[in-house]
């Protein structure tokens, strides 16, 4: 079955606009040219001497002179979601903050792994290869790593050994401590189909990896008998819709759209897909895209389970 994805395609950018940069998105080529001009004065009033050279980060000048890079993706992120006249001074606070934490250094190890490790999801590609070659993928691309946050500096242990812990010890740990988080959700209501926004920490998105707590304790759902359609499109955010009928097929229409929109526009992008989850907290593609580029259609297993759900309406309807 296609599903249509113009609007999920777009995004926000009509066919006019001079679309984003490709460095640099979600801002326009004329406001990634100003963001990176303001970052290197904001960075030489520092004292920094660095240049940029594409590639979203400015380097150091020297690069025997144990400077910074200062990565440049997701405060432009952040900025997009500024007026323009207040970039100057945030991108200086910005700078500044990131240069106070490495003078100060790495934070200490937790004084209590047990109790302050949480488990995150962190995109393969963003962490050196050797580091996570031995990680199994919790959905494409995204692996799960242990985690802990202190004085807003969030570090992650990809050798929990340094904490004198086995793998398996820190994950249990890390598993357990993102179950306590709580959730801010909001629902958002079209036609007949409901949307949960599931927000409020940096763990928003990991709290996919519990995602039978968050059905539970956050969305007060005891069982979803047919699953639900799940997004992670970045980290702050989880999209959620429990499926109860044929609305599943454009719910996912509505997933498709704010799943690309977050992953393209928010800081910390995970993934634009979406997930069918199944009861028993299996996940699958909910989509597959075919090679000679036209519209997606429905996974295999997304596919079975609408005709399920057809049967089920059908005779529901033959028995009024």
């Amino acid at each position: 079955m296609p599903i249509d994805t113009t609007e999920h395609a777009h995004g926000n950018n009509s066919p006019h606009s001079s679309g984003p940069d490709l460095v640099l998105p979600p801002l326009s080529r004329r406001q990634a040219d100003r963001f990176v001009h303001l970052a290197l004065r904001a960075a030489a009033d520092l004292g920094l001497a660095v240049s940029y050279q594409g590639g979203a980060a400015l380097v150091p000048a020297d690069r025997s002179a144990g400077d910074p890079v200062l990565g440049l993706s997701n405060l432009a992120r952040i900025l997009a979601h500024f007026d323009e006249d207040r970039w100057p001074l945030l991108i200086e606070e910005h700078f500044r903050q990131l240069l106070e934490q490495l003078r100060e250094g790495p934070p200490k190890p937790p004084d209590d792994p047990e109790r302050e490790l949480i488990q995150r999801l962190v995109p393969r590609d963003a962490l050196p290869k050797d580091w996570t070659a031995d990680r199994p993928d919790f959905l494409p691309g995204l692996i799960s790593v242990p985690s802990a946050e202190a004085e807003g500096v969030l570090t992650m242990y990809l050798d929990p050994s340094d904490l004198g812990l086995t793998w398996s010890d820190a994950e249990r740990f890390g598993l357990t401590n993102l179950r306590s988080l709580e959730d801010q959700v909001e629902y958002v209501d079209h036609d007949d189909i409901r949307i949960a926004f599931v927000s409020g920490t940096a763990f928003a998105a990991s709290r996919a990896l519990v995602l039978d707590t968050v059905l539970r304790e956050s969305l007060h759902i005891d069982r979803a008998p047919y699953g639900v359609l799940a997004a992670v499109p970045a980290r702050d955010t989880l999209l959620l819709h429990v499926i109860d009928g044929l609305t599943v097929i454009p719910a996912l229409g509505v997933l498709l759209n704010v799943a690309a929109r977050c992953h393209a526009r928010d800081p910390g992008p995970l993934s634009p897909d979406v997930y069918l989850v199944t009861p028993d907290f299996t996940w699958h593609p909910a989509t597959t895209a075919l090679p000679d580029h036209t519209p997606l259609r429905l996974s295999p297993a997304l596919e079975d389970l609408t005709k399920v759900l057809a049967a089920r309406e059908s005779a529901a309807e033959f028995r009024k």
